[in-house]
């Protein structure tokens, strides 16, 4: 049966067809609506998830943030106007996870405007990541935006002490502070870093605005407008979401309930199929979803970037959410057939691009619900910072000891590949069917993690592995660039029902790159490489510190054939 939910003038917002779990979900509603859920959402009670306020009843401020920002568009408009009229051609976004997804998400599905700035973002601590944005951006007419809430994130200020340098090298100190700007919370370190180094502008953020729910104040919009986005339009589309929002019936109370209930009836593998033009979107609802939800041995896994397949090669784990743009029939026939297969599937109209601006309002309020359904606190992230931990643990060690006693001893070697962990096995060409077919039970999934360099060739790559290992195993598969994913799905694996499978892939630095001491500073005790090895390191220990299950395979100098013969291992 199919159940149809509208808003506006009658059109299909969102539609549903949930086969035996119907019954379940319009239970969850009506719970929802005798509980007030969505009214004391609004209201700011903390009880809605947890007696205790603590990281609750600060982390609110996002349902306001369409009203509040839509007062502050002339003065984003006036620093990309004026930037503009200073001949700068390209913005740099410096940052991590919530500060850093949601500007990459609307730099890749927005049509850049005539004068804008091309807009980039550096997530990544591999060297050769950081290279290539500098390469790409000259220094005398770049833009650089650090954005971090706390001021403190560790991966961001090393990104601003190298540019940061890099500019000074190129126009001096007294001009360097001009080509910065800062996105933070008052009082932050970062805040008195800005006002050291004579930065351009300093946004602060509303405190009340937890990273991953900031994409509608400064941390999204800043980059919108320098990216020419009409944030009148983007944002009239998200007030009509937050209103619809503050109805029972409403499309967030809807999608929330659907997500929070299945994810408890075992359907936890929430996988996002999206039109084209908005496959990026994944990336934003990944980190919301996973560091929202996966905690106290529970948690939602959002299943971004994967293609369709065909029913036999998926679990009864699985949610399909399709977001649709108008006009756009791709996917819908292997969708039906889904269906039919007895999988719940959800699917979400969009008329336009523009529509983004109330789909990031309606997940947000989503995620809180299926929060309120799962009995946890979407708002705090306790799993996060023992990964940052470990990671600083062992870059004290290299500090103080000049050598950091990362690699346990090898389980085997083959040719250029070296693999530590796994099963005691000595065939390199059964040792990851072996890991994974030992891990493997109701409601597995296999997380790969590539602490390698973002590239076109090994997105592909890593795209014929993922896709060999779930037609294999018939189990979810996601895939994360380290030290990205530790601040997006980093507390799901962690947090949740334990029953992940980590496959680490590192491999040897091409080059290496230093990290200045301090902005302006030659001095440099770390490296670039140090630091990104130090991060897989960390999180290593802290799944294992978790009872999770880890292997990781060192492909040396050659990636492209180290992925290569890992897919082939799974013929």
């Amino acid at each position: 049966m199919e159940e149809e939910k509208r808003s506006g003038e009658g059109e299909r917002a969102i539609s549903w067809k949930l086969g035996s779990y119907e019954g379940a979900v319009e239970r969850t509603l009506a719970a929802l609506r005798e509980e007030r859920i969505i009214g004391r959402i609004w209201a700011h009670d903390h009880t809605v998830w947890n007696p205790n306020p603590v990281e609750i009843k600060n982390r609110l401020g996002w349902l306001h943030s369409p009203g509040v920002m839509a007062g502050n568009i002339p003065q984003l408009m006036e620093l990309a106007d004026a930037v503009r009229a200073d001949g700068y051609t390209h913005a740099l976004l410096l940052g991590m996870g919530g500060s850093s997804l949601a500007p990459e998400v609307l730099g890749k599905i927005f049509v850049p405007q005539p004068g804008s700035l091309q807009f980039m973002v550096l997530d990544s601590t591999d060297p050769g990541a950081v290279l290539a944005r500098a390469e790409q951006c000259d220094p005398s007419r770049s833009l650089c935006i650090v954005s971090t809430k706390s001021g403190t994130t560790l991966e961001t200020l090393s990104f601003f002490k190298f540019f940061y340098n890099r500019v000074a090298d190129t126009l001096g100190t007294a001009r360097a502070g001009e080509h910065f700007i800062a996105i933070t919370d008052p009082g932050s370190a970062l805040a008195d870093l800005a006002g050291q180094h004579g930065f351009r502008a300093t946004f602060l953020n509303d405190p009340h605005i937890g990273g991953r729910y900031s994409v509608l104040s400064c941390f999204g919009l800043v980059p919108a407008a320098l990216m020419g986005i009409d944030l009148n339009v983007f944002l009239e589309r998200a007030t009509m979401m937050a209103s619809d929002a503050e109805s029972s019936a409403g499309d967030a109370a809807t999608l929330g309930a659907a997500l929070g209930e299945l994810a408890l009836a075992g359907r936890n593998k929430m996988t996002l199929v999206a039109s084209p033009e908005l496959a990026s979107f994944g990336n934003w609802v990944e980190q919301l979803l996973a560091e929202s939800t996966g905690k106290e041995g529970r948690g939602i896994l959002p299943v971004v970037g994967e293609p369709l397949g065909p029913p036999e090669v998926y679990g009864n784990d699985r949610l399909f959410v399709h977001l649709r743009l108008a006009g756009d029939t791709q996917n819908e026939a292997e969708l039906a057939d889904l269906a039919r297969g007895g999988h719940p599937v959800v699917t979400i109209n969009l008329e336009d691009r523009y529509a983004l601006g109330g789909q990031f309002f309606l997940w947000e309020m989503a995620t809180a619900v299926a929060g309120w359904r799962l009995g946890i606190n979407p708002f705090d992230q306790p799993d996060v910072e023992s990964s940052k931990v470990l990671a600083r643990r062992m870059m004290n060690e290299y500090l103080k000891n000049q050598g950091i006693p990362f690699d346990e001893k090898a389980a085997l070697i083959d040719g250029e590949i070296t693999v530590f962990g796994g099963p005691a096995i000595q065939d390199f060409g059964s040792v990851l069917s072996a890991f994974v077919e030992q891990g493997m039970c109701d409601g597995a999934y296999v997380a790969l993690q590539a602490y390698l360099q973002p590239k076109q060739e090994t997105d592909h790559a890593l795209h014929h592995l993922r896709v060999r290992l779930r037609d294999r195993f018939k189990t979810a598969v996601t895939v994360g660039y380290g030290p990205r994913y530790l601040h997006s799905t980093g507390q799901l694996h962690k947090g949740d029902g334990g029953k992940g499978l980590f496959v680490q892939i590192t491999a040897d630095d091409g080059v290496d790159v230093p990290i200045p001491d301090d902005p302006g500073s030659s001095a440099s005790s770390m490296t670039f490489g140090l630091l990104k090895k130090a991060q897989a390191a960390g999180d290593q220990r802290a799944l294992e510190d978790a009872g999770r299950r880890v292997i990781r395979f060192h492909l040396g100098k050659d990636i492209a054939r180290g992925l290569t013969r890992l897919t082939e291992t799974l013929a």
